[in-house]
């Protein structure tokens, strides 16, 4: 079965019904069309309606054409609106398209032209909300709104991207797997006058040491057994934008003498070559290690080391930033649920508390990863402590925390330890002491359950 086309759909403001009857009748059979005979009537069918294109008469008694436009606006602006008015009050009508109209007609209509200035018109808003998503799409993507965070930890490293994109500064990003290092190079680039030029990055752990130089580089035809044709390398590739070489740690001791020169001299010859070749590229590495004890171990040229180290951008883990993991959390359901196709409103404060706990050794990856995990096995519209990964609470509890706290347990006083009992407790109540249900509604398994149990009791006996 073919499917229905979404008709667009016009709300006609006019005081006069003939005319307002007029248009509804040539305009029905392809738009859906709603009817209103002032302002006033117009603004309470917005509250109530989805509206994509509003055609109002400029003068009307009460809540004139103008003063419509300008609430409307003021409430959505994505709504199209296209004025009526009479030949004099044609200024009125370009003083409207100021204020933010599409355009207008006068009196009388001309239909032929009305059907192709609302043609124009969803065209037109069309192409601008498509190039919003695309905006949109990017910024989330690149920009810094895509870095998570308004903790003290984080303040920082925002300040320093802000200070540095602009600079062609060589900026080495440090910080724990997970921490969103890549995410801070795309932010560098998107911010930078480089920002339309290519962004080329080389996860340099994922190379062997006689694919790097190849990959870094490029190499002539011949040069060596495979190399059927001539390769650009990644330097070339980036020329008039940005390098992010991710894991610069990883890179051996030959390979760093060759990107020193490149970084001191800007040009460089592919391998089995002897034509220089020059560029301009802004380079920005990361790493997991620590890169000046690296050099005191001599596992790193010291020379590379201070060519690399012009600005420095110390990424913090997820556990010295946990007022941000409710952020991020909420921003992970979101995305997720989308990708998912699944319809995820929030998390419980239970859940949270869980999430906020746990010390994330994989950061900010790991948490992506475990929402994920959590959207797709959700049984409700909100996720649960039940869809917490159990290894999540199994760690928590291993580490002497809490699983659950019960709401309203941690303003009486109690200790944690207390309040996780009567937790227990309360489920077991709940559940008619059945161990398998009440494991289940508090989101562990049956054996930790069995394990606090006997604890208990083994506490009662001394």
């Amino acid at each position: 079965m073919k499917e229905e086309k979404k008709l667009i759909t016009i709300l006609i403001v006019e005081d006069d019904k003939n005319t307002r009857e007029g248009l509804s009748r040539a305009l029905g059979n392809d738009y859906n069309i709603i009817l209103a005979e002032s302002g006033e009537r117009a603004l309470s069918l917005l509250s109530d309606n989805h509206v994509d294109i509003m055609l109002t008469d400029l003068r009307m008694p009460g809540l004139d054409g103008l003063t419509l436009l300008q609430r409307v606006l003021a409430q959505n602006s994505q709504i199209v609106c296209i004025l009526l008015t009479a030949y004099g009050n044609v200024e009125t009508a370009v003083e409207a398209m100021k204020r933010g109209a599409y355009d207008y007609l006068t009196k009388p209509v001309n239909l032929d032209h009305l059907d192709m200035l609302l043609k124009r018109a969803i065209k037109s808003r069309d192409m601008e909300s498509e190039n919003l998503r695309l905006r949109e799409q990017l910024d989330d993507k690149y920009g810094v709104s895509s870095i998570i965070g308004n903790s003290t930890a984080m303040q920082p490293v925002f300040d320093v991207i802000h200070q540095v994109a602009p600079t062609q500064a060589t900026v080495l990003i440090q910080g724990e797997s997970g921490t969103g290092k890549e995410l801070v190079a795309h932010a560098l680039h998107g911010l930078s006058s480089r920002s339309k030029g290519p962004y080329v990055p080389v996860h340099c752990a994922a190379l062997s040491d006689t694919l790097l130089e190849s990959e870094l580089f490029g190499h002539e035809k011949g040069s060596f057994t495979g190399a059927a044709a001539m390769r650009k390398g990644r330097f070339e590739m980036a020329d008039g934008g940005t390098l992010f070489l991710d894991e610069i740690s990883e890179i051996d001791l030959s390979a760093q003498v060759k990107l020193l020169r490149v970084l001191e001299e800007r040009c460089f010859e592919r391998v089995g070559g002897t034509e220089l070749i020059n560029v301009d590229i802004r380079l920005v590495t990361a790493t997991n290690k620590n890169l000046r004890q690296m050099v005191e171990d001599g596992k790193f040229r010291e020379d590379l080391f201070f060519r690399l180290d012009v600005v420095t951008i110390n990424l913090p883990p997820l556990r010295e930033r946990s007022g941000d993991i409710a952020l991020l959390c909420d921003k992970f359901i979101k995305e997720m649920s989308a990708v998912n196709n699944k319809n995820i409103e929030g998390i419980t404060p239970e859940a949270m508390n869980i999430l906020s706990a746990y010390r994330w050794p994989g950061n900010v990856r790991e948490l992506r990863n475990t929402i994920e995990k959590m959207v797709v096995l959700a049984r409700g519209d909100k996720l649960t402590a039940r869809d917490v990964p159990l290894n999540i609470k199994e760690e928590i509890q291993a580490n002497g925390g809490v699983v659950v706290p019960i709401r309203g347990m941690n303003a009486s006083g109690n200790s944690l330890a207390d309040t996780e009992k009567k937790m227990i407790y309360a489920a077991l109540e709940k559940c008619k002491q059945n161990r398998t249900k009440a494991a289940e509604e508090l989101g562990i398994s049956r054996r930790t359950l069995h394990r606090k149990l006997k604890q208990y009791e083994e506490r009662k006996a001394i």
